[in-house]
């Protein structure tokens, strides 16, 4: 494979960039409207029952799913002639829209519960029908004209569609935003780290090719199943993160390889075949993980599949095939621009050479090796006491407290909280199929005596505190349509439309036994049955993670212990993160300094989309890190050694990274939108503390706890890996077992100055790359050659 990359990326370069350009034009003009295709929904399970029940009450009472609400102002009482009028205007005219059904009002219906106390709020409501799809186009389309001052009326439009479209419209503007702010300060962060201008933009067109590439992806994809418009936030953050972790990798292996006086051409052979392995082994192992998202049922979910595994594939291709032909085009102009000469003139033009042993990565790993229970004590302590928030967490949903306090959806909800009864938008719909009507008083009287229950309308009259308080009406009447049957459950007025409270009387609803088919339909329904869905699923899916993360990572290595210590790692990292954002967002901790309103829980859905960013983010940090570690280890047997020059030699590149990227994703957190706040700062963090603690301390501290033992596995297991292993050369080379530990107790003794002795053979050149790596290392990164079969990032 590596031998027909190669040939595909050096053969041609100028065509190769020309049919690129290319690609990038069509992926604009076909990726350029993926915002208006891609869908706010996708949280429900199709196959749940609220789903069935809402498919039920759609078809025989549609007027019961009012997704359309014009809440109307006005500066005198609503029961004024004037005001009448025009609000009856208002109504008959929104009844006259296509798809528009059961069109209610204040003023057409004179129900009380319609007109705020204060008399100055009305409320015309209304069901837009048609699918979700359908039902939105409708929305977009006729909402502008319900909006804005009419005559003495101001007209707000709320409900489910408005919230959902004030959502999307407003994460699109955010990522925007974030992107113009993110793509310079990344720019210039890229060229401290690279000193090259020229070379600072190659990271950028990898990730320019991987979004833009990604977005008309979705596009495709989104003609033929639902997409959600989440997707957009990891197409962003992760096609920018994994450009930035690859360009980096690429780049500096390949102005190494200039520094030893090879051609251009030369460089990039050698680089494909030694950081390109790592590069598609990183893609592999994040590509696949996040393919696992496609066993959930929510579209929502899979979305992260239909995005992640595009972005990933894109990224790599563009490390693997755009990124050599530039380089192999600029030749050793990839040098050129270097602006860091303004900031040190009379002074050298590079920094000393210097052994690896003197950098302050290989010091800073050889006093923590040299210390490591404490370290892996202290580490783990860190990292648990941040996750543990995550053990109190409330999960609930999105609702109009993410959007802006300006926003007019919002305003209409906390109107419709504050100044309506809650059996106006709360009630709790349940759909009963041949009921009897002494089954259906039975149920209902017993409905009415859970918690939190108001007072249950059903067709044969109302029923609170276990007994029945009104008698049929005709009004009762119109909850019978044939053999379906409408049950409202009214929540008391003080307890909020989803909440932990009316979360726990859906499942008591569910708990009620009923002597006929019954489904409970609405928000709140769809929540708990989508929980139970994930809940379902979500052992499978981290099985399935844990799994190909385990073997990929043996055939890296050819150690199981090391595989496990990596993965336990990652996973320590993640429990971070999750407490962390608990603990500010579901907590309330720190909401001042951020500016959210507390709901008191996350939304469900979010650890997911988290998990997958993070963990492919910091996955390629661990990747890199063992790619080095195992080149080191084979080459000289030395244990510890290895460890200390591997961080030595990734240690920069690394943290440059993260530096990087914790910019982007901290871009994304300045979003408006409560949810895309927690998504840009819990994965910042994550990222952080998984490039310092984790990689600096953890990781090499627990290796060398392990000792050589770290790198065993089983003579059946071994001969597979070094069967199908990503070796240096291609897989059909052998890889030679490691040289024997050097004198010693190795495992136990402090690193190995045998490895200098091998790095001092051949002068090392300075090293190429800019202020946040070379000033960090302290040194060049030197390389001497490995042996065959060895694995190199």
């Amino acid at each position: 494979m590596f031998r027909l990359l190669t040939r595909l990326a050096t053969a041609r370069p100028r065509l190769l960039l020309f049919c690129t350009l290319l690609f990038l034009v069509d992926a604009m003009i076909l990726g350029g409207g993926v915002v208006d295709r891609l869908r706010g929904e996708g949280l429900s399970d199709p196959a749940s029952e609220s789903a069935q029940a809402e498919e039920l009450l759609q078809e025989h009472f549609p007027g019961t799913q009012s997704n359309f609400i014009v809440l109307v102002e006005a500066d005198r009482e609503v029961n004024d002639r004037q005001i009448a009028r025009e609000g009856t205007e208002v109504v008959t005219r929104l009844a006259a829209e296509d798809s528009v059904s059961d069109v209610n009002s204040y003023w057409t219906g004179a129900a009380e519960d319609m007109r705020s106390p204060d008399g100055r709020y009305a409320l015309i409501v209304a069901h837009i029908e048609g699918t979700p799809e359908d039902a939105r186009d409708v929305y977009d389309t006729i909402a502008p004209e319900y909006q804005g001052v009419e005559g003495e009326l101001t007209l707000r439009v709320g409900g489910e569609l408005a919230i959902q479209a004030e959502m999307e419209t407003t994460i699109g503007e955010d990522l925007l935003r974030a992107e113009l702010i993110a793509l310079p300060v990344v720019f210039i962060l890229l060229v401290l780290v690279f000193g090259s201008a020229v070379a600072a933009l190659l990271p950028l067109v990898v990730g320019i090719v991987s979004i833009l590439g990604t977005n008309a992806a979705l596009s495709i994809i989104a003609g033929f199943t639902d997409v959600s418009v989440f997707a957009q936030n990891l197409t962003t953050a992760l096609g920018l993160g994994l450009a930035i972790d690859y360009a980096l990798l690429m780049v500096r292996r390949h102005r190494d390889e200039l520094g030893k006086g090879r051609t251009p051409h030369e460089a990039v052979v050698r680089t494909l075949n030694t950081a390109g392995r790592t590069v598609a082994f990183s893609a592999l192992v994040i590509g696949v993980s996040l393919a696992s998202m496609v066993i959930f049922p929510q579209y929502f979910l899979r979305s992260f599949a239909y995005a992640g595994i595009p972005v990933v594939l894109l990224a790599a291709l563009s490390a693997l095939i755009v990124l050599p032909a530039l380089l192999l085009v600029l030749g050793k102009r990839i040098d050129a621009l270097d602006l860091r000469r303004l900031f040190r003139r009379g002074a050298p033009t590079g920094p000393a050479v210097a052994a690896p042993e003197q950098g302050r990565w290989y010091r800073m790993t050889t006093a923590v090796i040299g210390r490591a229970p404490v370290f892996v004590i202290g580490s783990v302590v860190f990292l648990l006491a941040l996750g543990v928030p995550f053990l109190n967490a409330e999960f609930g949903t999105a609702d109009h407290r993410q959007l802006p306090d300006s926003a007019g959806p919002r305003v209409v909800s906390e109107v419709l909280e504050s100044q309506f009864d809650s059996s106006v938008t709360g009630t709790i719909h349940i759909a009963a199929q041949d009921a009897e009507p002494e089954d259906l008083a039975d149920y209902a009287t017993r409905l009415s005596t859970l918690d939190n229950v108001d007072e249950v309308l059903t067709p044969v009259g109302v029923f609170a505190g276990g007994e029945q308080t009104q008698q049929p009406t005709i009004i009762d009447s119109l909850q019978q349509d044939g053999d379906v049957s409408l049950i409202g459950v009214v929540p008391v007025p003080e307890v909020e439309n989803i909440s932990p409270e009316t979360m726990a009387l859906v499942r008591a609803i569910h708990d009620t036994q009923a002597s006929f088919e019954t489904g409970v339909a609405g928000q709140v329904a769809t929540l708990v049955d989508s929980q139970a869905a994930i809940g379902e699923r979500l052992v499978i899916a981290a099985a399935i993670i844990l799994a190909v993360t385990l073997v990929l990572l043996f055939l890296l290595t050819g150690g199981i212990l090391v595989s496990l210590l990596a993965v336990v790692s990652n996973a320590l990292s993640l429990a971070a993160m999750f407490g962390a954002v608990v603990w500010v967002f579901g907590q309330g901790n720190l909401s001042g300094l951020f500016g959210f309103e507390v709901t008191g829980y996350i939304d469900t859905f979010l650890p997911v989309l988290m998990f997958c960013l993070a963990f492919g983010l910091s996955m390629d940090y661990g990747v890199f890190l063992l790619a080095r570690i195992k080149e080191e280890y084979d080459r000289t047997g030395d244990h510890r050694g290895s460890i200390a020059l591997g961080v030595q030699r990734t240690g920069g590149i690394i943290t440059a990274a993260a530096i990087i990227l914790a910019v982007v994703l901290i871009a994304v957190g300045s979003s408006r939108i409560t949810n895309s706040m927690m998504l840009g700062w819990g994965a910042a963090l994550a990222v952080l503390v998984d490039a310092t603690v984790v990689r600096c301390l953890l990781f090499p501290a627990a290796l060398s706890l392990a000792g050589p033992r770290a790198w065993w596995a089983p003579a059946p297991l071994r001969r597979l890996q070094r069967r199908f292993a990503l070796h240096e050369g291609g897989p059909d080379e052998d890889v030679d077992p490691p040289p024997p530990p050097p004198t010693g107790s190795a495992g136990t003794s402090e690193v190995s100055p045998a490895i200098d002795s091998v790095d001092r053979r051949a002068a090392a050149p300075p090293d190429p790359v800019g202020a946040l790596t070379s000033n960090t290392s302290g040194g060049s990164a030197t390389d001497s050659t490995p042996s065959k079969g060895t694995t190199e990032s």
